[in-house]
């Protein structure tokens, strides 16, 4: 049960209203904030408080704290890096057959959503992602952080608000995956990869849920075998 405004703590009352400065500023992740002084005189409040108040929003991941540098919004304001708790389910091979079904339910979906809003910025970025995971799989180098960041910029492309706050669900799947499959589809995930680029490029909704949905069905079919 949330507490009443009466309830809140000092520091929990500070932590809304910079917030709310935070949202009135449009500041964005990776923005510095205000130092501590210009944050007591806007918000009329004593160094202790805001140093507590900027703790409490540190610990919910919407301010990262850098000693001798600053305070900054945070890559993801408000996610934590394993907001849905799967490093405690033990069954990795349950996990990512259960994530699989979930990305089936969403990313399709997203893909669809990305090339119907995309803007040219967004698909050049989608392009070069899909040009520098080939590049790492020629060479058999490590594409999993790259894998993540395209998958990332699909389900901004969507220009959706709630769709990026669902990536950490698709985002914690791909190393599963990778793992899972013994990082044995590399032709699939190339060519299954141009061609969602592709279709979100040409703006063709079903073409770019299709093209998904297959990429989606190469890691099944794998994963299948391997367990």
């Amino acid at each position: 049960m949330m507490n009443s405004p009466d309830e809140r703590s000092l520091p929990q009352k500070i932590s809304e209203d910079i917030i709310s400065l935070i949202l009135e500023e449009n500041l964005q992740p990776g923005d510095k904030l205000p130092n501590e002084t210009v944050l007591c005189e806007k918000l009329n409040a004593g160094r202790s408080s805001v140093r507590e108040a900027m703790k409490l929003l540190a610990s919910r991941n919407i301010v990262t704290i850098r000693q001798g540098s600053g305070t900054y919004i945070a890559k993801t304001p408000g996610m934590v890096e394993d907001p849905l708790g799967f490093t405690f389910i033990s069954n990795k091979k349950k996990l990512v057959h259960d994530l699989l079904e979930v990305r089936f339910l969403l990313e399709p979906s997203i893909a669809s959503m990305a090339a119907a809003n995309a803007d040219e910025e967004d698909i050049q970025k989608i392009i070069k992602l899909c040009d520098e995971i080939e590049d790492l799989l020629k060479n058999n180098e490590d594409h999993i952080q790259k894998d993540i960041e395209f998958h990332t910029a699909i389900a901004l492309s969507s220009k959706n608000v709630v769709v990026p706050r669902l990536v950490p669900v698709i985002n914690s799947s791909i190393p599963l995956f990778v793992e899972m499959t013994r990082n044995t589809l590399h032709k699939e995930t190339i060519e299954s990869h141009r061609e969602i680029a592709e279709a979100i490029a040409a703006h063709d909704t079903l073409r770019a849920q299709d093209a998904m949905y297959l990429h989606l069905v190469y890691n099944r079919k794998t994963i299948q075998k391997s367990i």
